[in-house]
Formats: structure tokens, sequence, C-alpha cells
């Protein structure tokens, strides 16, 4: 059978292997990637999609091809923390073992740095552009007509889910709404977003200092940090204390960062570093009405039938 190709990533660099198939058992994978990486076999961690998800690595003589592994894909390297006895004094951190997405260890925090807020444009698409943000680590609006049309059409395809109950109106009306680059997203959104990318999507809430996730209940490996001041969200990203490059993608599992946002989101209440919703102007992009407040708004749509309101 004829071999694939997959893309090989360590810290050292980048590598392709084409000698295996996906009939390859995974112990024969391990045992290439060990030598090529220099990771003993028993501590590889093999990561791979977007965002990168553990592979499960267990059963040697499973064919790498029925793990999911096809030709193409890029395989991420890591080395697993050399296991340590149980020492409750110990001020060293403790290495997490994964049994599917769930976490058999408690540890420390992972993550060395600040966690800070990159500041997007206010253009209605704040959202769609913090979450590609903390995905891909940068900024491009090209993508937010793609995220809107991805939430469109899950909600076509499911309308037991995403009825008009729960949509507040129309599945039609609201697929063509929200696919306006003049509407925000919201809840659904980022429910939807969280389940496509197989990702939790925390959500730091600075008018009530609380953080929503989206996704908890999926038991993702990853999490991504969003900040909503009241109408416009923000991504977070972690700023390492070496000045090594910034951090928008982290485990679960690192309480300490969760801590990090859940006193970010304190401090800002604090300070009152959020939008009153009650006084804030909004635009009505049908008929150019300005309004003042959330209220207004409401009843403006509630009057009018419009629904399409723009920031100012």
């Amino acid at each position: 059978m004829a071999g694939f190709a997959l893309r090989i990533k360590t810290k050292s660099g980048h590598q392709i292997i084409n000698s295996l198939t996906k009939d390859s058992t995974m112990k024969e994978l391990k045992e290439m990637l060990s030598n090529m990486s220099s990771i003993p076999a028993n501590r590889l961690q093999i990561l791979t999609g977007f965002p990168p998800k553990i592979i499960d690595i267990s059963q040697d003589e499973e064919g790498i091809g029925n793990a999911g592994i096809s030709s193409g894909d890029t395989l991420i390297l890591e080395e697993k923390s050399q296991e340590k006895p149980s020492n409750p004094t110990s001020d060293s951190t403790t290495d997490v073992a994964m049994s599917g997405n769930e976490a058999e260890v408690p540890f420390e925090p992972l993550s060395q740095g600040i966690l800070m807020k990159h500041i997007v444009p206010s253009d209605n698409s704040c959202l769609f552009t913090s979450v590609q943000f903390v995905l891909n680590g940068k900024i491009d609006s090209t993508i937010n007509s793609y995220l809107r049309q991805l939430v469109a059409e899950t909600i076509s395809n499911d309308r037991d889910l995403y009825n008009d109950a729960i949509l507040g109106k129309s599945v039609e009306s609201y697929c063509s709404w929200i696919q306006d680059d003049k509407s925000w997203g919201g809840a659904i959104e980022l429910s939807i977003l969280s389940n496509h990318y197989g990702v939790e999507i925390a959500v730091v809430d600075t008018i009530n200092a609380i953080i929503n996730k989206f996704g908890e209940d999926q038991h993702y490996p990853h999490r991504v940090y969003l900040l909503f001041d009241g109408i416009h969200y923000d991504p977070l990203f972690l700023e390492p204390f070496d000045g090594s490059k910034i951090q928008t993608i982290f485990p679960v599992t690192d309480e300490g960062l969760l801590k990090q946002a859940q006193q970010l989101a304190q401090e800002a209440k604090s300070s009152r570093q959020f939008t009153d919703v009650d006084k804030f102007t909004l635009k009505c992009m049908v008929c150019n009405v300005y309004l003042k407040g959330q209220t207004a708004a409401q009843q403006h749509a509630k009057t009018t039938g419009h629904t399409n309101f723009g920031e100012v």
C-alpha cells in the first residue's frame, strides 16, 4: 500500500514523513516520532487538528488510520512531564493524566504570564472577530462572513434545537439576519462556534463579574477567553513573562488562568469598565433613528419590527 505524508511539528521545527500507511500501527508511529524528536515514547504526546486535540496513542496495535490520522495531517509533538510521587508539600507542577476529556489529577497553573485584552473594531462583528482571533492568534476580518454563514447553516440544519421559540423569530429570518454584517452575535452564536471548533469559549462578563462557559458540558480539552462589556466583545490573550509568543488557546485544566480571568472580571466591574446598557446609544440601521439604551432599542424593535442595530 502506498505511503502517505504527515507533517510533524516539534519545538525544533517542521519535518515530513512519508514512509507509513494508514494501516501502520500506533507503535510504529510512536517509535518513528520518538526517534525523530528524541522524546521517549512513554512521554510522547501527539496533538492534531484545530484547535489541537490530544490523540489517544495508548493502543500500540491499532492502525493509525483508525485513530483518525489521515494523510496530510499535521501532528504536533509535545513531551509530557515525568510523573512524580504525590507530595502535598511540593511546589512543583503536577503532571496531568488524561482519560478521554477528563483530568484525573488536579494540577498547578500551567501558564506563566498575564491575561490581556486585544481591542477589536466596534463594527457589529466584534464577536466573530474575537473568536477568530483566539483561534488563529491574529485578526482576519474576511473570515467573519464565513463564521456568520456557518452559524446560519448550523441553525438551518437543526430546526428541532434551533426553533422559532429559541431564536425569537423564524429560522429563515434568523439565518438571513445573522448573515448581515450589521447584526450582532450573542449566546446562540457562541454556542454554535464552540461546538463547531471543539473548544470551550469562556466569556468574562465585566457587568456581573462572572464567567459564562460555552461548551463546558462537552468536556472539550481546550479553552479560549473573550471579554464582554455589555455590548462589545474583545479577545483575551496571555502575554508570557519570558517575552515569548502570545497564547490564546489553553488547557481547560489550567485553573490558575481561570482564576486570573475571574479576578479580571471582578476588577473590571469594580472600576466600572463596562458599558451601561441603559445609557449607550444605538442606531437603527433600517430607519437611521438613534436610540438611547437597551430598553429603547427593544421598544423600537417591538413597535417597528426593525431588529438591525449598530453601535455608535
